[in-house]
């Protein structure tokens, strides 16, 4: 008699699932706390994967936008949910994502759609997707069928990838982006000044109090933007370290031209892989944008105002590093590990009232399973 066969199974599935904790503060009183989840689980062989997410924004505020309103402190919870799927079982792969982000005041349902190719023997990949998001924005406590704004947005994405060598490889994308719809924020107020009056630059809450009319009407922004951008990258691993350089140009329909440039450095000791990250983005204002805008004549708003000083001119330089642990057994070293990365940031303001630069500061720890 023959002795028993035990059969070992086997599985292709891979999964993994991780958390990680993010906070943000600013010398402007704005205080995020970020928690969040994530999982995925993937068939290589076959060549499909899932991964979900969920996040919670904690916010609260003491900015000087909301002290110049004699505004209270306000806190809110953003709640936002992902959802994506990919299936590349051979040159060709489609995938597929949705999100769906809700807090007091605002609800933005995001569906997109995306198709790539490899040829060339894997040595070049192109990518193409689609994007539809509706965003319903109101006032807290006020029901959306009493009071709310339509945002309707579409996004295409075209992109290439190629592989020069072994060890590096370059990218291309290009991004079109039609926002439709009335962006602008119902809280906020903008102040306005007498003609000929001289508003300097970084003026206090008092100065501009002591300076403006009386009338403070609310932002209005212009009723559609079209965004263009490009962006490029170029990653090379070394025997030992990899290096990243992505840089990203931008222009609108609203004026605004930018451009972003973000370089990071990567280290491998063993286990332990660190290295530094600087980022430095700098843009024009758009076309309406003012420091001080000016009653029109039979006290008119001008048409088109606002108060945010995003969309103003300004510098940004970020600089900072990570640290990943690899924290599991000698066979399987990443089956846990431990992520930090800490950035600080400095913003220069070149024409807003109020603050003329700004300091922030934004750290994560995160931590990944295997499965």
């Amino acid at each position: 008699m023959a002795p028993p066969t035990h059969r070992v199974s086997t599985s292709n599935l891979t999964g993994t699932v991780g958390s990680e904790i993010a906070e943000y503060a600013d010398t402007d009183h704005v205080f995020v706390f970020t928690p969040s989840i994530a999982g995925a689980v993937s068939n290589p062989t076959a060549g499909w994967s899932v991964n979900a997410g969920y996040l919670v924004d904690a916010v609260s505020a003491a900015s000087v936008d909301i002290v110049s309103t004699a505004s209270r402190r306000w806190e809110e919870v953003r709640q936002e949910g992902s959802l994506a799927g990919s299936y590349h079982p051979g040159n060709l792969g489609v995938g597929a994502n949705a999100i769906v982000s809700s807090e007091p005041d605002y609800l933005s349902l995001n569906a997109g759609a995306s198709v790539t190719q490899d040829l060339l023997n894997k040595n070049l990949t192109w990518l193409f997707s689609y994007e539809y998001g509706h965003d319903v924005s109101g006032r807290t406590g006020t029901p959306f069928s009493v009071f709310s704004h339509e945002i309707d947005h579409h996004s295409l994405k075209a992109g290439v990838t190629l592989l020069l060598d072994h060890a590096t490889i370059v990218s291309f994308v290009a991004d079109v982006i039609f926002d439709i719809g009335d962006e602008s924020k119902p809280y906020r107020y903008i102040p306005l000044f007498a003609p000929g009056v001289y508003v300097p630059v970084g003026a206090s809450v008092a100065d501009v109090t002591s300076l403006r009319v009386s009338e403070r009407p609310l932002e209005q922004l212009p009723l559609s933007r079209q965004r263009f951008a490009t962006s490029g990258r170029l990653a090379h691993r070394f025997r030992s370290s990899t290096v990243r350089v992505d840089e990203r140009l931008y222009v609108d329909t609203w004026g605004m031209k930018a451009t972003t440039t973000d370089a990071r450095y990567l280290f491998d000791l063993g286990r332990f892989e660190v290295g530094p990250h600087l980022r430095i983005h700098g843009q024009s204002p758009v076309d309406f944008w003012q420091r001080a805008y000016v009653m029109g004549p039979g006290f008119t708003y001008p048409a088109l105002r606002t108060g945010d000083r995003e969309l103003g001119p300004l510098l940004t330089a970020t600089g900072g590093g990570s640290l990943q642990v690899a924290l599991g057994s000698k066979a399987a070293p990443r089956a846990w590990v431990i992520g930090i990365d800490l950035n600080g940031m400095w913003t220069q303001y070149f024409d807003d009232l109020y603050i003329t630069q700004r300091w922030s500061f934004v750290g994560g720890v995160s931590l990944e399973a295997a499965l």
